[in-house]
């Protein structure tokens, strides 16, 4: 039939692409579930991992507990009071974030936590 060229194949990759998130100087790799401080990788457990994931997808939003603890843990209930911020804690140690003074996740009291889009200034 005239007029008719070939038809073209579908793209050539997937419908979905992962891309690395990066908020400030931290990236982190979906696909691999692998993070980076500048150039350097950090390790990270699972729940730290799920936990950074979480925070830096919805970087300058408040993530409440309820949500965190829904989301990362998988359960709407409390494990314990302490468990997020144990879990914060090691997160933030690894990813050179000073709990005093912190410039990636803050905590917005009564309300959540925060990675934030840039640096906090110090009040």
């Amino acid at each position: 039939m005239a007029g008719r060229g070939k038809r073209r194949s579908a793209a050539p990759w997937p419908a979905y692409i992962l891309l690395v998130i990066q908020v400030q100087d931290i990236r982190v790799d979906p696909e691999t579930r692998r993070v980076w401080r500048g150039e350097e990788e950090v390790r990270m457990s699972r729940k730290e991992y799920d936990l950074l994931y979480k925070l830096i997808c919805n970087a300058g939003t408040i993530v409440s507990r309820d949500e965190l603890m829904q989301d990362v843990w998988a359960t709407r209930f409390w494990t314990s009071s302490k468990t997020i911020d144990v879990h914060l804690g090691w997160v933030r140690r690894k990813i050179g974030d000073d709990s005093r003074h912190p410039h990636l996740i803050t905590t917005v009291r009564g309300k959540g936590l925060r990675f934030e889009l840039g640096s906090v200034a110090v009040l």
